[in-house]
């Protein structure tokens, strides 16, 4: 049965799917260019020295140190995050972690696989990474350049991506070969479209992602950034001309990697048929975690989010 939940919203999150039905949602067709488009797009991210610097807060937690992070990213961004090294372990892995669109306040210390240096950066545009002009509020970020396939913002945040994995392997060379990915909402879209291109990561969990299915995320209602391309696209009528290269679940059909991931049955800001799109695109080894809602708080939350992470602690310990 679909979820149900008493919410406020004008539209039904749930779309009146039943997990049969988000289980059968398939992908649109990708263009003729699209695995070339992005493996040109890695070719050029990985001509940037990233630079990475580490410098101490002065503080630690839960076993970490606790180091500001910075690195030099594609069109002269600097990325801006934390990194976490464990105080008592060899670091023998890295994870990298994708933020969503409400950005990212601090390092996050519930996923903690052991030997593990945990890695935050901020996205271009967003919390640290500030970047003018390109907006911090999500609204506006996600239409940043979005005229312009080569331009467009998102794509700019995928090689922050894949320059945070260069970084995690000059400031820890013993976790060459031994990194992971761990991105939510927009974090795990972002990371859906960098993962086909990029060996250098092994494994990966995407949570709630977005830009899943573009032309049926046109047109379910939903609030967020999806309701901002969605205005865009009433206005403009042309978005599909970019868009067609940033659609996750196309990226998905290309993934190799060990895959994880959680999809919510119930989700105002990033329909779930998108979601499900992504996961139902991955071709090879894959996990599924059916979360009763995303972006929404219900009874269960706190209780799925408990048994999800130890779900993760277990997958990323084969990194």
């Amino acid at each position: 049965m679909p979820a149900s939940f008493t919410h406020g919203f004008a539209f039904d999150p749930s779309y009146g799917y039943s997990l049969d039905d988000f289980l059968a949602v398939a992908v649109p067709p990708a263009p003729a260019d699209f695995a070339d488009f992005w493996q040109a797009r890695y070719a050029r991210a990985l001509q940037v020295h990233p630079r990475p610097r580490i410098t101490h807060t002065g503080t630690a937690q839960h076993g970490y140190e606790v180091y500001d992070l910075r690195y030099c990213s594609t069109d002269h961004c600097m990325i801006r995050g934390w990194v976490l090294i464990p105080q008592h372990q060899p670091v023998t892995r890295a994870l990298v972690f994708g933020h969503g669109y409400g950005g990212c306040d601090g390092a996050d210390f519930r996923l903690r696989p052991a030997g593990t240096a945990l890695v935050f950066p901020c996205l271009r545009g967003l919390s640290r990474s500030q970047h003018p002009p390109i907006s911090a509020n999500p609204a506006f970020h996600v239409l940043h350049d979005i005229d312009k396939p080569d331009r467009y913002v998102i794509g700019g945040c995928v090689d922050d991506v894949w320059l945070a994995v260069s970084a995690a392997q000059m400031l820890f060379p013993a976790a060459t070969g031994h990194i992971g990915y761990s991105g939510i909402s927009f974090g795990g879209g972002i990371g859906a479209l960098a993962l086909p291109w990029d060996a250098r990561i092994q494994r990966a969990h995407v949570n709630v992602p977005t830009f899943g299915n573009q032309p049926l995320r046109l047109q379910l209602p939903t609030i967020g950034s999806g309701a901002a391309v969605q205005r865009y696209q009433q206005q403009h009528g042309n978005v599909l001309n970019t868009l067609q290269y940033y659609d996750a679940a196309n990226a998905a059909q290309w993934i190799q990697q060990p895959m994880h991931v959680a999809a919510a049955l119930f989700d105002p800001a990033v329909a779930p048929p998108g979601q499900f799109a992504v996961y139902n695109a991955l071709p090879g080894e894959k996990t599924l975690f059916v979360l009763e809602a995303g972006h929404f708080d219900y009874p269960k939350r706190v209780v799925q989010e408990q048994t999800l992470l130890q779900e993760l602690e277990e997958f990323f310990a084969l990194l």
